[in-house]
C-alpha cells in the first residue's frame, strides 16, 4: 500500500471518513443513502491513489474484502436474526407481564437497564439491548426518550465489557491468549458507569412517559415463542464458547454466530412463524452500519499511539465512529495494553453514538427516531459522562498495569 496522501497534515481517507460521518449526523433521514456513498468515494480514492493495505487495484479491494468477509457476515446475520427474536419475544407476551416485576416510578427503569447489562454479560450485546428496546416498548407505552434508547445500548455495552463471551471484542483478546481475569476488571468501570447514567435517564423517561403501573388482564403467555428466543440465545451462547475453545481457527472462517442463530431461527419456523414484515426494514439498517464498518476497515490505521491509559481512554471516544473490532485487533497487534481498560473502552464508548456500536444500529432499527445524533448525545449525554467517570474511577482503584505478552 503506497503511504496515504495527506491534506493539512491528515490522510485523505480519514477526511473522506468523517465527511461521511458528518453527513450521517446532518442528513440522518438518508442515513442508508449516505453511508453507501461515503463508502464508494473511499474505495474509488483507494483504487486510483494509494491502493489498499493488501495491495493495488481490485486484487488489493478483493483482499481486503477476503479478510472483512465473516466479520461483516456475522454482524449481517445477527442483525437481521435478532430482529426476528426480538418479535418472537414481543409476541410471547412477556414484555406485556413487566409492569407487575418492575418498580412503578423512575426505580422501574433502572431495574429494566440492569437486567440489560446482566443479559449482555453472557448474551450477544445486540439480544440484550433488542430485549431491553422491547420491554421498553411495552412498559412505556410506546413513548421511549432517546435519551433511555441511548441508556439500553450503554447498559448492553457495559454488561458486555468485561465477560469474554459477552461482546465480540472481548472475546477477540481471550482467543489472542488475554487471561478473562485481565477482562473481568471492566466491571470496576462498568459498574460505576451504570450507576452514573442510568438513574438520569431512567428519571428523563419517567417524565417523558411514565412506567406502566399494572400489566393488562386476561395475559396469556405463548410459552412456544419463549422457547424459540431461549433457544437462539443459547445457540449463539454456545456456538461462541464452543468455537472458541475447540474449534478457535474456525472464527476466521466461517460466521459461526450468525448460522447459529439462523440455524435455530429456520428450525422453529414451523412452530410458529417468524415476523417477516420486519426484515425490509431491519436490512437498510443491517446494510448502513456494514457500509460503515468497511469504510472504518479500510482506514490507514496501522499505528496507534504508543499504549498508555490516555490512548485508552482516546479509543473509547474513537470506537463511536470507528468500528471497534479492527481498533481491537490493532491494539492486541500493538501489545502493552493494561487489557481491563481496553475492553471497557473499545466496549462502552460505542454507546456515546447511535451508530457507535451494533446494539446501537440495531435498536435504532426498532426505533428510527434515534437515528439523529444531535438527539443521542444531547439527550444522552448521562452516557458520556459516565464513560469518562468509570475510566477514571477504574484507573484510580486499580492504576495502569499493562501487560506486554500480547
Amino acid at each position: 500500500m503506497i503511504e496515504p496522501i495527506l491534506l493539512f497534515g491528515v490522510p485523505v481517507d480519514f477526511l473522506l471518513f468523517a465527511l461521511t460521518l458528518l453527513g450521517v449526523a446532518i442528513f440522518h433521514h438518508k442515513t442508508l443513502q449516505v453511508a453507501l456513498t461515503g463508502l464508494a468515494a473511499i474505495v474509488i480514492y483507494k483504487l486510483i491513489f494509494t491502493g489498499f493495505k493488501y495491495g493495488a487495484g481490485i486484487n488489493g479491494l478483493g483482499h481486503h474484502m477476503v479478510h472483512e468477509w465473516v466479520t461483516l457476515a456475522n454482524l449481517f446475520l445477527l442483525l437481521m436474526g435478532f430482529a426476528l427474536l426480538s418479535r418472537h419475544f414481543e409476541d410471547s407476551r412477556v414484555p406485556d407481564e413487566m409492569p407487575a416485576l418492575l418498580p412503578d416510578d423512575w426505580k422501574g427503569g433502572v431495574v429494566l437497564l440492569v437486567l440489560v447489562f446482566v443479559l449482555s454479560s453472557f448474551l450477544d450485546n445486540i439480544a440484550a439491548a433488542l430485549i431491553g428496546g422491547t420491554v421498553a416498548r411495552h412498559v412505556f407505552r410506546s413513548k421511549v426518550h432517546i435519551g433511555y434508547l441511548a441508556a439500553i445500548v450503554a447498559a448492553s455495552n457495559a454488561g458486555g465489557s468485561g465477560s469474554v463471551v459477552g461482546d465480540t471484542t472481548t472475546t477477540m483478546m481471550w482467543i489472542a491468549g488475554v487471561s478473562p481475569l485481565a477482562v473481568v476488571e471492566a466491571y470496576i468501570a462498568a459498574v460505576v458507569a451504570m450507576l452514573i447514567f442510568a438513574v438520569p435517564a431512567s428519571i428523563q423517561q419517567q417524565r417523558f412517559s411514565p412506567i406502566q403501573k399494572n400489566p393488562p388482564s386476561g395475559l396469556k403467555i405463548d410459552r412456544t415463542r419463549v422457547f424459540i428466543v431461549a433457544a437462539i440465545l443459547v445457540a449463539a451462547l454456545a456456538a461462541n464458547i464452543i468455537a472458541n475453545l475447540r474449534f478457535p481457527a474456525l472464527l476466521d472462517s466461517v460466521p459461526v454466530l450468525g448460522i447459529a442463530v439462523w440455524a435455530v431461527i429456520l428450525l422453529t419456523a414451523g412452530w410458529r412463524a417468524p415476523d417477516w414484515k420486519v426484515m425490509p426494514e431491519t436490512f437498510k439498517g443491517t446494510i448502513f452500519l456494514l457500509a460503515l464498518v468497511t469504510a472504518a476497515s479500510l482506514m490507514p490505521v496501522e499505528r496507534l499511539p504508543v499504549a498508555s491509559w490516555p490512548t485508552a481512554l482516546g479509543l473509547g471516544f474513537i470506537s463511536a465512529v470507528f468500528d471497534n473490532i479492527p481498533l481491537t485487533a490493532l491494539a492486541l497487534k500493538q501489545g502493552g495494553y493494561d487489557w481491563g481498560y481496553l475492553a471497557y473502552a473499545v466496549g462502552f464508548g460505542g454507546s456515546m453514538i447511535w451508530f457507535g456500536s451494533s446494539a446501537g444500529v440495531a435498536l435504532s432499527n426498532m426505533y428510527p427516531e434515534a437515528k439523529s445524533v444531535g438527539r443521542w448525545v444531547s439527550q444522552g449525554w448521562p452516557v458520556a459522562v459516565a464513560y469518562v467517570v468509570g475510566f477514571f474511577v477504574m484507573l484510580a482503584v486499580l492504576g495502569w498495569h499493562p501487560d506486554p505478552r500480547v
